[in-house]
């Protein structure tokens, strides 16, 4: 490499990594509202928090979300350990969750324990509209005990309590049963039957998954294949009386609760450890990808990673997607300025403005100390721009009178006060 080229390498600017990118303020106070609100929300369902790991065990992943699917096969970053361990970023939590679950013994736990989680995601997929390679899912999980209707109805009616509250604008709840190991193989053959029928005017993905998973086939998009699917037997028609009488009394245990739904038979799962309720919760501002959340029960997840049969339900929210819908909606705070912004001069006025900055900030107030002394034309001037709400003004004569001027930045007016009256003040008018 010449000493120029090395020059120019140099020189290059770095950025983020196509699929990830920084979240930057006034943004963060948003992305903060919205995982306050799940904090308080799950804790008053009774839920925890749990954090588990950013990577795990390959085969963890492999094991639960399935060898031959693209997560596992095509999008996953997935890296030898110093001990040649193949170790994985994690694509999803819900597997990280119920390991932890059997490996802390936690049947042992009054049942059912109930857990949430929030944090970053990876796959290696192509980045598009509220999509990305690192992702943000906030989700929980109810682990244990029974398959209880009830349990299932309070699932949904947490995450569309959380959804309320944060006045997410267009949000529609579509349910639907998959079965159970009973019913589900045969309504599969059934439903493998009557696509056979119409093979050659489906797609090549559909065509294919009619042998590897036909209940894919209804997730598709395809135009010219909708009104083909549309004809298809429903899974709701199919199910066994268990399953049915369980479908029947979770839509009641919603209504009871003033869940409003919408039943969707081709909202499917393709993995075999899901089973019964399924959900999915859409918002506006997102296009046609326009899911914001997805849901469902597990029954059989634990047990395939090595624990005892327990039973589960749980869901994911995809916060990227969560936080444009209300971008988009206009739900975001307005940028909160400094509360004061401290205008000191002189070296008397120094020390007061330190001790001012350090009894207002434990009060609770956003302020804003300049490092350096500053005229007070360019001092106010700064507190404009950071959008300060008041100017606490100290000089030479505010600390010899132990009156302090405290400047209103949108009027202009000016008031004196002790600094007992300043605080008493302050905590009216903020």
């Amino acid at each position: 490499m010449s000493e120029g080229a090395a020059k120019k390498e140099e020189r290059r600017k770095f950025q983020a990594i196509k699929g990830t990118r920084d979240l930057l303020p006034p943004e963060t106070a948003l992305w903060n509202r919205v995982e306050q609100t799940a904090h308080a929300i799950f804790s008053t369902f009774g839920f925890g928090e749990i954090r588990v790991p950013i990577f795990e065990p390959t085969e963890l992943f492999a094991r639960s979300i399935g060898q031959d699917t693209d997560v596992v096969s095509k999008e996953m970053y997935s890296f030898a350990d110093g001990d040649e361990t193949s170790v994985s970023l994690r694509p999803e939590a819900t597997a990280s969750v119920c390991r932890a679950y059997i490996e802390h013994g936690m049947q042992s736990l009054a049942q059912p324990v109930k857990l949430y989680y929030m944090g970053p995601m990876f796959r290696r997929e192509r980045p598009q509209k509220g999509r990305y390679r690192q992702f943000y899912q906030i989700g929980a999980e109810v682990l244990g005990g029974s398959d209880a209707p009830a349990i299932d109805a309070e699932v949904i009616e947490m995450v569309m309590t959380f959804f309320d509250r944060l006045e997410l604008q267009g949000v529609q709840l579509d349910i639907n049963s998959i079965g159970c190991r009973e019913c589900r193989p045969k309504y599969v053959e059934l439903l493998r039957a009557e696509l056979l029928k119409v093979k050659e005017k489906l797609g090549a993905d559909s065509q294919r998954r009619i042998e590897t998973n036909p209940l894919r086939v209804l997730d598709s998009k395809l135009e010219s294949e909708q009104s083909i699917i549309a004809k298809l037997p429903h899974i709701a028609d199919h199910l066994c009386e268990d399953c049915a009488t369980h479908y029947a009394a979770v839509k009641h245990q919603l209504e009871m609760r003033g869940v409003i739904y919408r039943e969707n038979w081709r909202l499917v799962r393709g993995l075999d450890y899901y089973m019964r309720t399924t959900f999915e919760i859409t918002a506006q501002g997102l296009g046609s990808q326009n899911a914001v959340c997805g849901g469902g029960r597990y029954d059989g997840l634990v047990e395939l990673l090595g624990g005892p049969p327990t039973k589960g339900i749980g869901f994911a929210i995809g916060e990227d997607r969560l936080i444009l819908s209300l971008q988009e909606s206009g739900k975001v705070p307005a940028p909160k300025g400094r509360d004061v912004y401290i205008a000191w001069m002189g070296e008397k006025a120094r020390a007061t403005a330190i001790r001012a900055a350090k009894h207002l900030r434990k009060a609770g107030f956003s302020v804003e100390l300049p490092p350096v002394e500053q005229r007070f034309g360019k001092a106010l001037g700064q507190a404009d721009k950071l959008g300060a709400r008041f100017a606490l003004i100290l000089g030479d004569n505010e600390v010899s009178e132990g009156l302090w001027t405290l400047k209103t930045l949108a009027d202009g007016s000016q008031t004196k006060f002790t600094e007992a009256d300043l605080l008493e003040h302050l905590r009216k008018s903020v």
